[in-house]
């Protein structure tokens, strides 16, 4: 499998050189190719594949021969070594609960992912590796953490000042050793443009070994795909294919579910689930044929941190996935913007009528899913459930009037000192502490 850039400036890489490199010299996103198949036995008899059997069929032809197949599995086991449930929440609506991981979050499965490829590709380098990453709430949590003591990797984990949760925060600034967190004062897409910006940067690049840990990377966005063929093989009702809704703020998670479903899983439709930062829904209602494509906005702080992307990476990847056809895309894709007030008023009344317990981001999900179910009343759905309710312990505890408790996983850290180094949002600062 080769990869190229989605910008078409730079040569064709392996899945190997694209995961060190990150992002392509042209400033462009790495994407395969062709678009695997799955093989039809693996969706016609899923249920009696072992989630392992299923995530290493799904990745395998991506990775190519850039890993021995007893490896990849080996990486795979670890990747999804914990409970992916999907949870039916009422007649019509199920949760597919993707905060059972390390650090609550569904981000951990593309981190775990990315950090085992990643220290196996660079055994044997004489030179240390930087891993830096922008974050607007998970993915510095899920990356301090499977990243956390490799020898020979620095990670370097940027993310804007004030703008994510307390439990997000001291994810990625208390572990200490190689896990260095900068508070940008800014939005995260500063943080992301710094990031950007330091990889296509000649010098920088010439003094370190620079790697990307976001969804811009393929190691990080390709493996999302096991969470949509986890989820189909639990959905009961295989004749009539569930439609999804996924709260979405980079598009790197709804875009490794089309991919998915372009490589033969069967889903119904897609929901684009955005809470104010809805550049993506305003292009899905007002396309023509002249269209300058999305637009960017200023970032908007929400309730839902993680999701507020102004102007998300990964959408260009999604129209790639569609070869740029519009009607095509509008026919499997629809979005929803959800405000502060429908994401509140959504966890407090599925908690009282359904005694489940939605996190804002998960909130935002079910609701763009039941807007979208009232148009397609024949269809049934799944919402992406992605962190647990007690990173946002703020917008969830006021809302049902009620404490959460603290899962025994989060109460050591939470005990922590908070390391982090304060930074304006200007890229030259970033550039000299990489330096030193």
């Amino acid at each position: 499998m080769k990869y190229y850039s989605t910008n078409k400036q730079s040569p064709l890489v392996d899945f190997k050189e694209a995961a060190i490199r990150g992002q392509a010299p042209d400033k462009g996103l790495y994407f395969p190719e062709q678009i695997p198949l799955v093989r039809k036995e693996l969706i016609a008899e899923i249920e009696s594949f072992t989630n392992e059997e299923i995530a290493f069929e799904v990745i395998r032809p991506y990775v190519g021969q850039t890993i021995p197949g007893d490896k990849l599995l080996q990486i795979v086991g670890e990747t999804i070594n914990f409970p992916i449930p999907l949870v039916q929440v009422n007649e019509n609506t199920w949760s597919l609960e993707l905060f059972h991981g390390p650090t609550l979050a569904f981000k951990d499965v593309g981190a775990r992912f990315m950090s085992r490829c990643l220290g196996y590709f660079l055994k044997g380098e004489n030179r240390k590796v930087t891993v830096l990453v922008a974050t607007s709430g998970d993915t510095g949590g899920a990356v301090a953490n499977g990243f956390y003591d490799v020898e020979g990797v620095d990670v370097v984990i940027l993310y804007p000042s004030g703008k994510v949760s307390p439990v997000q925060e001291k994810q990625l600034t208390a572990l200490g050793k190689n896990i260095h967190a900068l508070e940008i004062e800014g939005t995260f897409d500063d943080c992301q443009q710094m990031v950007k910006q330091a990889f296509t940067d000649e010098e920088l690049n010439e003094k370190l070994f620079l790697t990307s840990a976001n969804s811009i990377n393929v190691a990080r966005w390709l493996p999302q795909q096991f969470y949509y063929f986890l989820a189909y093989k639990q959905w009961k009702d295989k004749k009539n294919p569930p439609s999804i809704s996924v709260p979405s703020g980079n598009f790197g998670n709804i875009c490794a579910g089309i991919l998915a479903n372009h490589s033969g899983l069967p889903v119904h439709h897609f929901i684009a689930a955005c809470n104010a930062n809805d550049v993506v829904t305003k292009y899905l209602a007002a396309y023509a044929p002249n269209a300058q494509g999305v637009q960017p906005q200023e970032t908007i702080p929400t309730l839902s941190n993680a999701m507020d992307v102004g102007n998300p990476s990964n959408f260009i990847r999604i129209l790639e996935i569609f070869n740029h056809r519009f009607p095509e895309l509008k026919d499997k894709l629809s979005s929803y913007s959800i405000s502060d007030a429908e994401t509140v008023a959504t966890i407090k009344e599925v908690y009282q009528r359904h005694n489940y317990l939605l996190d804002p981001h998960g909130a935002v999900g079910f609701s763009a899913l039941k807007k979208y179910l009232e148009t397609d009343h024949s269809a049934k759905g799944i919402f992406l459930e992605t962190a647990h309710p007690v990173k946002f312990p703020g917008a969830v505890e006021e809302t049902i009037e009620k404490r959460i408790d603290i899962p025994f996983s989060l109460k050591e850290i939470m005990d922590k000192e908070k390391k982090s180094r304060l930074m304006k949002a200007q890229y030259d600062e970033l550039k000299e502490y990489l330096i030193k």
